[in-house]
């Protein structure tokens, strides 16, 4: 080794570079996705959407995380065909994007998920068609027009419709349709919200009044605070523990909310999340059970990491993590030959490769690596 390229390899491991450290994570994060989209393009309906006889909603993960990832060029047949079938579904009378005569419990989800995808086309055209569901979504959420007030652990969530009981899984995607929306964060919705978020919460605090609220008090969120609570984090002592993939949705609906980093809810689910870091299970799920709901954690982790605004994460270790770069790598590793994903553990429909391939692009999506 020449004395030239032995001090350029010195400086170089000094600052912890080298040219592949670099090159790799934006090769890798590139191939999966196009992996991905290419297997969805195989895959897509006749109607345009994707696996619509289950579930009118899969198209709109789909499509918003194909349109997210930004891979492919406005005028791509497999966009254009989802974004009519998507145009199918509107329905001016109502206000929602659910189609023309809907199960009632889908309109909240359904509406949510296709309002997405109908802003991430970016297109004008879609403007009072996005307007009118946020408006639609609105109505749905749980407060005095249900004859719930702010002392009921219903008031300020949404469920799969204005009769079903309320979750933080709906309320998260119910405040991500409102964000993209563009309605003002002065809007009472998002207060309404705050309320049931912060029930939802294992935390004993002024906003957070429910009996259960500190048993537990580690700052993870549960599934719903309504009906007494709920997790999905099922466990033989009946406890309402908190776990991954809603902690990140708390997270990110108080941010949307108007919390500060400096608030105490936050501080403490941010230390959970630091405690439980993970790109290889959805965390608080029992052992054997960890990876249950694994894509929808992926993409709700990176999306509220993304909205935080850190590029990188430091557990409580002290290990600093960079979660993009980590999250692309998890995903690729368990990306099937066929370039789409399934999670094995079926539950919450992710037997389904095209949903599941939807959520990996979604997550990856706020995944690009830095340029």
């Amino acid at each position: 080794m020449n004395i030239r390229f032995r001090l350029m390899l010195v400086a170089a491991l000094a600052v912890g570079w080298n040219a592949a450290t670099f090159a790799q994570p934006a090769n890798q994060w590139q191939s999966t996705v196009d992996r991905g989209l290419g297997f969805l393009k195989k895959n897509q309906d006749e109607s345009g959407g994707w696996n619509t006889k289950l579930s009118p909603g899969i198209t709109g993960v789909v499509l918003t995380g194909v349109l997210e990832v930004d891979r492919l060029p406005a005028d791509d047949e497999m966009v254009i065909r989802a974004l009519k079938y998507i145009e199918s579904l509107i329905n001016p009378k109502a206000g929602h994007i659910a189609g023309n005569d809907p199960k009632v419990q889908l309109q909240n989800y359904v509406t949510c998920v296709n309002l997405m995808a109908l802003k991430a086309a970016k297109s004008d055209k879609y403007k009072s068609v996005i307007g009118d569901a946020a408006k639609f979504l609105k109505q749905l959420q749980w407060d005095e027009g249900e004859g719930k007030g702010r002392g009921d652990d219903f008031f300020g969530g949404a469920g799969y419709d204005s009769k079903s009981r309320p979750d933080l899984s709906n309320t998260q995607f119910f405040l991500d349709a409102l964000k993209a929306a563009g309605v003002p964060p002065d809007d009472p919705a998002y207060q309404k919200a705050l309320t049931f978020v912060s029930r939802c919460q294992n935390l004993k605090s002024e906003a957070n009044d429910q009996p259960w609220a500190g048993k537990i008090n580690d700052g993870s969120f549960i599934y719903s605070a309504a009906g007494g609570g709920q997790t999905k984090a099922d466990n033989a002592a009946g406890d309402l523990l908190g776990y991954g993939s809603m902690t990140y949705a708390g997270i990110k609906s108080m941010i949307y909310c108007g919390v500060s980093k400096d608030d105490p809810r936050m501080k403490k689910a941010i230390e959970w999340v630091k405690k439980n870091y993970s790109v290889d299970a959805n965390p608080g799920m029992p052992k054997e059970l960890s990876g249950r709901g694994l894509y929808y954690y992926y993409h709700t982790m990176a999306k509220c990491l993304d909205v935080m605004g850190v590029d990188v994460i430091e557990d409580a270790n002290g290990v600093k993590h960079d979660w993009r770069s980590e999250i692309t790598a998890a995903l690729a590793k368990r990306q099937r030959p066929d370039g789409s994903w399934v999670n094995e553990q079926d539950r919450w429909m992710e037997g389904d490769p095209n949903l599941v391939s939807g959520y990996a692009l979604m997550a990856l999506s706020h995944c690009k690596p830095k340029k």
